[in-house]
């Protein structure tokens, strides 16, 4: 399978990337998924499953890409002594890419609210009267939200 896809997934990556070095690592990626999945014996629809897979790898690219700019732009007003490390850059982007995951793991509702109570400072209080729901109810939204945190330490 490798020999006969690699060029091919690795131009459709290249296509969508204009970077040849990430269309590398993603053509790579992506066949260590197929080899440590359930997939690993070679479908009948190889480029179907590879593309599944390498568009699945190409999001959460394009989503470390976006948290990893917002993350540098917001400390590109400091200066240069208070700039973090490489190393703690790395680890801070990588803990960013987690809360960015659990977030988007969350059913919108239950982000909103844990949204509205963590970035906003409201209370269960002050949430229910602008939701328009019970507190009981964004008490649970946000209960699901903090159990999901800590799934994700």
């Amino acid at each position: 399978m490798y020999c006969t896809h690699r060029s091919w997934l690795h131009a459709w990556l290249q296509r969508r990337l204009d970077d040849s070095g990430d269309a590398a690592d993603l053509t790579q990626d992506t066949f260590i998924r197929v080899l440590t999945s359930r997939h690993a014996e070679a479908p009948r629809e190889s480029r179907a499953l590879l593309t599944h897979i390498a568009k699945g790898l190409l999001v959460d690219h394009w989503r470390r890409r976006d948290v990893e700019r917002a993350y540098l732009e917001a400390v590109a007003h400091l200066p240069e002594p208070q700039q973090p490390s490489p190393e703690t850059r790395l680890l801070l982007i990588e803990a960013l890419m987690a809360v960015e995951t659990m977030l988007a793991s969350l059913p919108p509702l239950t982000r909103r609210l844990f949204l509205m109570a963590q970035l906003d400072g409201l209370t269960l209080a002050q949430i229910a009267e602008q939701s328009g729901k019970p507190v009981i109810t964004v008490r649970r939204h946000i209960q699901r939200a903090l159990l999901a945190c800590m799934k994700t330490q």
